[in-house]
């Protein structure tokens, strides 16, 4: 699960490591939206005449936008890469196969700029939905049919209750990790069906452990921000429906899910137990504010960056990795976090990496953000109030909670200096009594912790970032689970 520490110090000076240099680039930040819908999230009509036939799907049912235009409107507003993600129903894997796929292909060739992965939001056994990324090439379409025709919970007719379990997932995750090229699996929106703090609904952090225990390579993370961040109250609208994110149990707090944005909560747990689990931010496009809807167009509002070279394997690998940090309203548009030992000052670790820090008596942190240089789509240039470095120890067992996760210092513009587009930031700090984890988090406002959101905010007036850990290990150490290096 190491990683070598003199690559990530290559790394932060801009510089190809192997893999990336195989295709001839050099790795950077590319951003990205992996939860995106289509005329092919279908609704579907029944035929009372027929009742036992499958009902028919009503192509644009739950999204008018067709995969051509998701695709120009992600290039419109500065992404790298998208997945087109349907959700199904009925027999929705013969729709997605004889229908998606074509205009998948069709996108590619008409915006080359883009790199689009074919994928769908999956319907979970036992809950509600996560992101499904096929891996470019040959087996994508037929991988992705079989997978959803023999476990997405909504694919038969009739209904078959034994396809909605949670042991039913985890024979599908199982099922994924063995195929040849498997896939990418991320949690969406994981606590939409909360209904407080802490009091989970269909997902919790505990199943996501079992996720990630059961296929460590596919299941890597989940959405830190969701969509639906320009949702608001409006006649005929339910609380839900109202709240950014369709949040109606319990709302989300900078934006951002309460398992993220919550010091000590759900990731944190999961972090502590040891879980490479990586966080991301979306549109969850359906359907544009401007023409009634609760969305952004993909990039609009919400991207995931990825620090990878510009092909599909390597974006995978970065998502894998957890080379990548989440942010919003282009708040900023690069992010370094770098951690090394006094011991060894020039072995650095990045994002994703593991740095051992058996002897190390003081730690050097890098923090290095490079800040919007654009207006954003609602036409203000964002600047950052304060970023926060946030240390969190392991923990054991299982649980929602971590405890041992602290605030180790606050920064300001007086803390940091300019080094051309980037601003730098350098921290002392003793080392970690034990294994653990470091991580960083950036705002426009002045808030001290991210607060609960209120129905019919301005989301632009409330704007996030989150970096994912660098991972500390401090051996001998307690059994870890398997880390997606």
């Amino acid at each position: 699960m190491y990683r070598s520490s003199t690559l990530g110090l290559l790394l932060l000076l801009g510089l190809s490591d192997p893999a990336a240099a195989q295709s001839g680039e050099k790795r950077r930040w590319l951003a990205g939206d992996h939860h995106v819908h289509s005329i092919y999230s279908a609704t579907y009509r029944p035929d009372p005449a027929h009742p036992d036939r499958p009902p028919e799907p009503v192509i644009g049912g739950d999204s008018s936008h067709t995969i051509l235009q998701n695709a120009r409107m992600a290039r419109r507003f500065g992404l790298d890469w998208m997945v087109s993600t349907d959700h199904g129903g009925p027999n929705h894997s013969a729709l997605n196969h004889a229908r998606a796929w074509p205009d998948v292909v069709a996108a590619r060739a008409a915006v080359p700029g883009l790199m689009l992965f074919y994928g769908m939001e999956f319907d979970v056994p036992g809950g509600e939905h996560a992101t499904l990324i096929l891996p470019h090439g040959p087996a994508e379409r037929d991988d992705l049919r079989e997978i959803e025709a023999r476990f997405g919970k909504r694919e038969a007719f009739p209904a078959d209750p034994a396809r909605n379990t949670k042991p039913r997932m985890i024979e599908a995750l199982r099922y994924m990790a063995r195929l040849a090229t498997p896939p990418v699996l991320i949690g969406n929106h994981p606590s939409r069906t909360a209904t407080g703090p802490g009091r989970w609904g269909l997902h919790s952090p505990d199943e996501y452990r079992l996720w990630h225990e059961a296929a460590p390579q596919v299941a890597i993370g989940m959405e830190g921000a969701p969509g639906h961040q320009a949702a608001r109250p409006g006649p005929g609208r339910d609380t839900a429906h109202g709240s950014r994110g369709l949040y109606g149990g319990f709302p989300t707090l900078g934006g951002f899910d309460q398992m993220v944005a919550t010091l000590g909560g759900g990731w944190d747990a999961l972090l502590g137990q040891g879980l490479h689990w990586t966080i991301t931010a979306t549109s969850d496009s359906h359907g544009h504010w401007r023409d009634g809807g609760a969305d952004f167009w993909p990039g609009e509002y919400a991207k995931t960056w990825v620090f990878a070279a510009p092909t599909y394997d390597d974006v995978l690998d970065g998502l894998r990795s957890g080379r990548v940090f989440a942010a919003t309203g282009g708040l900023i548009e690069g992010l370094d976090l770098s951690v090394a030992s006094t011991r060894a000052p020039a072995h650095a670790a990045r994002m994703g990496d593991t740095l051992a820090i058996q002897d190390a008596k003081a730690l050097l942190v890098t923090i290095r953000f490079r800040p919007a240089a654009a207006p954003n789509a609602a036409g203000a240039l964002p600047q950052v109030d304060h970023v926060d470095l946030i240390a969190g120890g392991a923990t054991t067992g299982q649980g929602d909670r971590n405890p041992g996760t602290r605030l180790v210092r606050r920064f300001t513009a007086r803390d940091w200096h300019r080094d051309g587009e980037w601003r730098v930031i350098r921290h002392r700090m003793p080392a970690l009594p034990a294994s653990g984890y470091l991580r960083v988090r950036g705002t426009s406002t002045t808030q001290g912790e991210p607060e609960p959101d209120v129905a019919g905010e301005d989301p632009w007036q409330d704007l996030w970032f989150h970096s994912n850990p660098v991972y500390l290990e401090k051996a001998p150490s307690r059994p870890r689970h398997a880390a997606r290096r």
